[in-house]
């Protein structure tokens, strides 16, 4: 199976080679996978139901300090929560580290400025699982320091591309830190979550999150983890990509 689906991924990329990603982005062909994971017990990713995805771009690296304060400059937007904080790593002297202490409004305002958008929660695990199928992270079924920023290792983020990208040339797309994305959160949403490209419960109070962090668990920076925070939120583990529609 696992062949299948690279090869598969072969064939679209290739067909769509004539369109160049924009700068740092990445082209995600569309596809079919399994979303979610069955597993014993109550959970969030429960059913695992097939998804249809349409191709996009999507940022190879999570949008950095550098990045970040660029846009302040050219739009006003206040600086990060924690802009300035060396345990943070936040601020001008680390301009490559993901920015963090931005809300999911000052994410999209970011997005928009930037002529981009946030994932959907089906691109995102879509784009995390990297042609791989029925695996837990992004380079296969296990996970450890060398291949993921997370479980407090490093005592905080990483540049990003710090380590090897999974199968879609994405970096640092689980660990380091979790990514806002569009999707407003339920836990019930997968089972009744349409076939083709779903946005998501029409409200909510909470936007999911995905990823994990340098500050989590091994859980949490499994593909198909889940987790959601309220729209104003602002936290030192908590960043963001962009995707861009093809026109």
């Amino acid at each position: 199976m696992k062949d299948i689906i690279i090869f598969s991924f072969l064939i679209l990329a290739s067909s769509l080679s004539a369109q160049e990603a924009p700068d740092g982005m990445i082209l995600i062909p569309e596809g079919k996978f399994l979303m979610g994971r069955e597993s014993p017990g109550p959970s969030d990713w429960k059913p695992e139901h097939a998804v249809k995805i349409s191709s996009f771009y999507m940022d190879k690296c999570e949008v950095t300090n550098r990045q970040y304060e660029e846009f302040c400059k050219a739009t006003g937007n206040a600086l990060p929560q924690f802009w300035g904080n060396d345990e943070f790593r936040s601020g001008p002297a680390y301009p490559d580290h993901p920015v963090t202490g931005v809300s999911f409004m000052d994410a999209m305002n970011y997005a928009r400025w930037a002529g981009k958008r946030l994932p959907t929660e089906a691109e995102w695990e879509y784009a995390a699982r990297g042609g791989l199928a029925g695996k837990s992270f992004p380079l296969g079924e296990t996970a450890d320091s060398t291949t993921i920023n997370f479980g407090k290792k490093f005592n905080g983020t990483l540049k990003t591309g710090s380590f090897q990208p999974n199968g879609f040339g994405l970096y640092d797309i689980t660990g380091n830190v979790w990514e806002w994305t569009m999707d407003f959160y339920d836990g019930n949403y997968y089972q009744y979550s349409p076939l083709e490209n779903p946005r998501g419960p029409e409200n909510g109070r909470f936007k999911v999150i995905r990823g994990g962090s340098w500050h989590s668990g091994k859980m949490c920076v499994q593909t198909y983890y889940r987790n959601g925070l309220p729209l104003s939120w602002v936290d030192f583990a908590v960043g963001f990509r962009c995707v861009k529609d093809i026109k």
